[in-house]
């Protein structure tokens, strides 16, 4: 409970106009007058992820996969490196960057550069990695040329004994400057963190905002955060207030700066997992991957604004939408966090779980916390709702067993292609086509690479029809305990659309 370091998950695929780390190409131009003004479907020439700190626990072991899908319109150089983040840190300080974690501790000079602890060689085949203890620490990179687009680094771990024992597996993301995370606990069983991750060469300076059953929780040293340039900074939710909530909404809202943000949610009984912000706030939400096993979900909703939100709760399952015996509605009052419990929900299937408006539309946010088994054998993981998988979404650490893909076509029928990779020591990509039905949830056993050697990647492409929902889940046996995590398959943003220019404007001066 006196944890006092923690590193932080945070990462950043973001794109020139946003955030400045993204860089792109200029639009050849066009060969006639004619040329149409529509956007042309650029590749991201620069991307950059930070992956946290794995476990504080001795027994951990961890492992992390990096990859980047073959894109179109890249050439040929580039590369992407991981380092460690307090090497990064350590090379700040020398270069006077980094004045919050000043500290003589008789090596002054003594600096080394930061060597990459993985380094990928190409396109299309992962490389991996890994560590074990407590003692891990955060991992930051970039990627550039070939390697940015759709650049993708999961980590793994398991924990055999203690708080939140289990399998923990996280997306190393992007920083932005707005997370939510609904699902989030100050409950006597619960060790919550929220990690904080600076990229920048600037501090940041964060607002960490709770929200329970009845609204905002009083909290003083929640407001005016500073998380130094470089470095990564956890914040366990219990010392923000001194009320205990089961279920809690944590908003982290970015004042100055960006920074990389997830929830580390720690139970003495359940397990444990990372819980990843949910989307933006919308009317329309969609959570997919409910494994089929699943003894209980529970449904956690807030809406930022003042006025309530009444949702129609839909269960996509196989043969198509089911509306929950007992769950048809749920009503979320404005400010207030909602918790639903929807028991066995998929009953021995699988499902994905739809909310819409029943009249008028309220942004909402919204995440699942889902267990499997029973007794003294069970295990926590956490399904954020999320963004479509849109034009590409590829998930790493994927072994040829132990392993789902629950693919979700919640309104109209839908064509995806979902491609294997080589294998990080060995084998051929494969490739295969599924049809998902208009209002199901598919659960397919992942196609794996001819020959495989190691672990491989997949990357889910939407090929004709209404939007597709992802989420791949992991899973593993813990001395009887049916570990599992579960990580959704969003947009990879590995292109930008840039508009063609009718004339060249570059000539013009002021």
């Amino acid at each position: 409970m006196n944890r006092t370091t923690l590193s932080l998950i945070a990462g950043t695929t973001a794109l020139a106009a946003v955030t400045g780390f993204a860089a792109l190409s200029a639009p050849d131009a066009p060969d006639t007058d004619t040329a149409a003004k529509a956007a042309a479907q650029l590749p991201v020439e620069r991307t950059s992820l930070l992956c946290p700190a794995p476990s504080t626990s001795d027994l951990a072991e961890t492992s992390y996969t990096s990859f980047t899908p073959v894109t179109k319109g890249t050439g040929s150089g580039g590369k992407a490196e991981l380092r460690e983040a307090a090497e990064e840190s350590a090379d700040a300080s020398a270069d006077g960057e980094d004045k919050g974690k000043g500290k003589d501790d008789g090596k002054s000079g003594e600096d080394k550069p930061a060597k990459p602890v993985l380094t990928p060689k190409e396109p299309g085949k992962p490389v991996t990695g890994d560590s074990s203890g407590g003692d891990s620490p955060a991992l930051v990179g970039t990627a550039d040329g070939r390697f940015a687009p759709g650049w993708t680094v999961q980590e793994t771990t398991e924990v055999a004994v203690g708080t939140g024992r289990g399998l923990q597996g996280v997306n190393c993301t992007a920083p932005d400057t707005d997370f939510w995370f609904p699902g989030a606990s100050t409950d006597a069983d619960r060790t919550d963190y929220v990690h904080l991750t600076n990229p920048d060469d600037s501090a940041a300076v964060v607002d960490l905002e709770l929200y329970g059953k009845d609204g905002a929780l009083k909290s003083a040293v929640g407001e005016g955060i500073t998380v130094p340039p470089h470095s990564s900074e956890p914040v366990l939710l219990s010392t923000l207030t001194g009320e205990r909530q089961t279920n809690l909404t944590v908003h982290v809202n970015v004042r100055s700066g960006r920074v990389g943000a997830a929830v580390q949610a720690l139970d003495d009984k359940l397990g444990g997992d990372w819980l990843a912000a949910s989307t933006d706030p919308s009317g329309s939400l969609v959570l997919p991957g409910i494994p089929e096993d699943a003894t209980s979900v529970r449904l956690v909703a807030f809406t930022p604004g003042d006025a309530d939100a009444d949702l129609k709760v839909r269960l996509a399952s196989p043969s198509g939408p089911i509306t929950p015996a007992g769950h048809e509605t749920v009503h979320v009052k404005g400010g207030m966090t909602t918790a639903v419990d929807l028991g066995d929900v998929t009953r021995g299937e699988a499902g994905s779980l739809v909310l819409t408006p029943t009249d008028r539309s309220v942004p909402v946010v919204a995440a699942l916390r889902v267990v499997r088994g029973k007794g003294d054998k069970q295990e926590t993981a956490f399904i954020p709702a999320t963004r479509p998988v849109g034009t590409r979404a590829t998930s790493a650490d994927n072994s040829g067993k132990g392993g789902t893909l629950s693919l979700t076509a919640p309104g109209a029928a839908a064509t995806v292609k979902v491609t294997a990779s080589a294998g990080s020591e060995g084998g051929t990509p494969v490739s295969k086509t599924y049809t998902i039905k208009a209002g199901t949830t598919q659960d397919i056993e992942p196609p794996a690479p001819g020959g495989l050697k190691g672990t491989y990647a997949l990357t889910v492409e939407t090929v004709s029809g209404g939007p597709v929902y992802g989420a791949r889940t992991l899973t593993a046996s813990e001395g009887g305990v049916p570990a599992f995590t579960v990580q959704t398959l969003p947009d990879d943003r590995g292109t930008v659309a840039v508009p063609e220019a009718d004339e060249d404007l570059s000539v013009l001066q002021r």
